[in-house]
């Protein structure tokens, strides 16, 4: 079964091409019923599909990593700076359970809003710059790489689309830079956000794009920016028929709490490993699916054989 869906799998590209429909793409049962895919011995079959299931279990485990990791950043963003966790235990005299360097940044009282004492609430657009950079006929590249609400789900830009200038989408218009914050404004419960490590990447007039202007706030504004609860507002607020959306000042008006430097240095140091570490495993994952999508016609044609096959697979999950 597994080698069946690898076949097929490789098969696909030629088979969309054979569909017929022009809001659903069809294929008769013919088609179908006489398409011809190759068949090795059932040893090989076995091979095969352990080879290219192996990279694939090891991008779904980078994927799993990278949501717990993700969860993990969210559940001490929501501890420090929405359930003031720190403060509280303090207020209420409980013994420390951070580091005292950490712990002594916390104030032990709340003033009369309800926040910790000295922090106060402040907008996304008073710590970063919103749509700060875009492309025009004066200084446009000669080809972009380009990331469109599409192919960005849930904090991962899953695929971008080379263009030169000239064949771009007129839409491709956004620069984007390490340390930005992406926010799909077209339908915002659909979770077109990403946090950008990558240089040199376009994004769509469809993001807002949050820009810190200081580097300790970097994590805080990607974390409250892409807060459940805020997707959820954004989504309420947006309007329109067919595409319901909301304007970049909605997002750059989301409401976030500020306390001191120190603390949110502090924060910004501890969360910012979790970041890298998720950039590290998208990017393996992404020359993961290279390798397995370059060996799956050549693995299925023979060209290349199994033993080596089974060599570049060793090589790249080690």
């Amino acid at each position: 079964i597994e080698f069946l869906y690898w076949a097929l799998k490789g098969t696909l590209t030629r088979m969309q091409s054979l569909t017929y429909g022009t809001v659903f793409e069809t294929i008769t049962m013919s088609t179908f019923d006489n398409w011809k895919i190759p068949l090795p011995s059932f040893s090989e079959q076995r091979a095969i599909a352990q080879i290219l299931g192996t990279l694939d279990d090891k991008i779904e485990l980078n994927r799993h990593m990278n949501e717990t990791l993700e969860a993990m950043a969210r559940a001490i963003f929501k501890e420090w700076f929405v359930d003031f966790g720190p403060v509280r235990a303090k207020a209420e005299g409980r013994e420390p359970y951070l580091l005292s360097e950490i712990w002594d940044l916390f104030p032990s009282t709340f003033d009369d809003e309800g926040i910790p004492e000295s922090w106060s609430y402040t907008s996304l657009t008073a710590l970063s710059d919103l749509n700060p950079d875009s492309w025009s006929k004066i200084n446009f590249p000669e080809e972009i790489d380009y990331v469109d609400l599409a192919n960005t789900k849930w904090g991962t830009i899953e695929v971008t689309q080379r263009f030169l200038w000239r064949d771009a989408p007129s839409r491709a218009k956004r620069i984007l830079r390490p340390g930005d914050t992406i926010v799909g404004l077209v339908r915002p419960g659909n979770g077109s956000y990403s946090f950008i490590n990558d240089s040199g990447l376009t994004g769509s007039t469809g993001f807002a794009v949050l820009r810190p202007r200081e580097s300790q706030h970097t994590e805080v504004i990607y974390l409250s920016a892409t807060d459940p609860k805020n997707i959820e507002r954004l989504a309420n607020l947006a309007d329109g028929g067919a595409y319901p959306a909301v304007r970049p000042e909605v997002v750059g008006d989301t409401e976030v709490i500020i306390p001191p430097d120190a603390v949110l240095t502090r924060f910004s140091d501890c969360i910012s490993s979790f970041f890298d570490r998720m950039e590290i495993n998208r990017r393996e994952s992404r020359a993961l699916a290279q390798a397995r999508d370059l060996l799956l016609p050549r693995l299925m044609s023979g060209e290349v054989r199994i033993i080596d096959a089974e060599k570049v697979v060793e090589t790249a999950i080690s």
